[in-house]
């Protein structure tokens, strides 16, 4: 069973002490929508407004990233995670990477 660690963007947690910073963790995924959904995504390029296939497409690959570097801070036996960042570089047309990283920390 996993316990809940801390995740925030901030080099601290309120009310609690860092004890001991345990290092660097991060996760990262390269995503890509299928062929038809980047079709359809060209589309709207040409038209105008959101790309709701590739907002849908980053929105899952954060998640992903996100459970990637918590799952690392866990089997380091972190409590939290500061100063959480995320980074996306494209990779080729139609495939991102995203990044999640932070400082896995004990608290007291």
């Amino acid at each position: 069973m996993s316990r809940s660690i801390i995740v925030v963007n901030t080099d601290f947690v309120p009310g609690k002490e860092i004890v001991e910073i345990l290092g660097l963790v991060k996760g990262n995924v390269i995503q890509a929508k299928h062929i038809g959904k980047d079709i359809v995504a060209g589309f709207r390029h040409i038209v105008g407004g959101e790309i709701k296939e590739y907002t849908e497409m980053m929105s899952e690959a954060r998640e992903i990233a996100l459970k990637r570097m918590t799952e690392k801070a866990e089997e380091m036996g972190a409590d939290a995670i500061v100063n959480v960042r995320f980074m996306t570089s494209l990779v080729i047309s139609g495939a991102a990477e995203i990044l999640a990283y932070g400082t896995a920390v004990k608290l007291r």
